[in-house]
């Protein structure tokens, strides 16, 4: 039996608020999606709402454990609700499509480290970048649009500026 979204925000201690179902329901029915994203998919449902009460409502979300936030290097944020299991991504350098992948190893953290320092290790989080099907049939390898050609900035399709992170992909920005 599955919970309803007002009873699993209380469960878990968040105050229910119109915003939070709205922000909640966006980022299930939308995985992978940036902050701008979900701002604009819970304009669509509830009408206005300021970035800001999108970008507590994601923390609060995100920090109770029932979204998951993830950071691509040089791209913005992303959310989804797929939370609890062990899986990673796939990241296409050229138009940023985002898909989810079960870990090749099994139980978490599916990878170990050459030396752990100690840590009592729980987690990997791994994410693959390459080109999907569709780019590579479209733009052949060498061409304007090959991966080291891409900005690292341009994965962003809304133009969400949470790109804090820095990156260690060797990319060329042409602006």
């Amino acid at each position: 039996m599955r919970d309803e979204p007002a009873d699993l925000l209380r469960r878990h201690g968040i105050q229910v608020t119109a915003q939070r179902l709205a922000v909640l329901a966006a980022v299930s029915g939308r995985p992978h999606a940036t902050a701008d994203d979900v701002a604009g998919a819970v304009r669509a449902e509830i009408g206005v709402i300021s970035r800001q009460a999108v970008y507590d409502a994601l923390a609060v979300l995100a920090d109770k454990g029932l979204i998951r936030r993830i950071q691509p290097a040089g791209s913005p944020a992303r959310y989804e609700g797929r939370t609890g299991d062990n899986h990673h991504h796939l990241i296409c350098r050229t138009c940023g499509q985002m898909l989810d992948v079960d870990c090749a190893v099994g139980a978490a953290p599916c990878l170990t480290p050459a030396a752990d320092a100690g840590f009592e290790i729980d987690e990997a989080e791994v994410i693959y970048w390459g080109r999907c099907p569709e780019c590579l049939s479209t733009a052949p390898v060498g061409s304007e649009t090959d991966v080291e050609s891409v900005p690292a900035r341009s994965l962003s399709r809304t133009g969400d500026d949470d790109t804090d992170r820095a990156t260690t992909h060797k990319r060329t920005d042409r602006r």
